[in-house]
């Protein structure tokens, strides 16, 4: 289960489970919303916007790289 946290601003103080709900294509489209709106005001260059992307996609890359695959229990846990 996630780390526990304590609901600070309810009547009742309470423990929850609480997850981390991280979804790197929701987090890449709103990035690359950024980089393309800076690109049609004019606050940045073609090259510029082609540069930025591509480190965005190699960000996304290695952001999959880290978060595909399984976790997986050693036999001694």
């Amino acid at each position: 289960m996630g780390k526990k946290f304590l609901h600070r601003f309810s009547r009742k103080r309470f423990l929850t489970d609480m997850t981390y709900n991280f979804d790197p294509d929701k987090w890449y489209d709103n990035e690359l919303y950024l980089i393309q709106s800076k690109l049609k005001i004019g606050e940045i260059t073609q090259h510029e916007y082609d540069a930025t992307v591509g480190i965005l996609d190699k960000k996304l890359e290695e952001m999959w790289k880290r978060l595909d695959g399984s976790y997986q229990l050693s036999p001694d846990n």
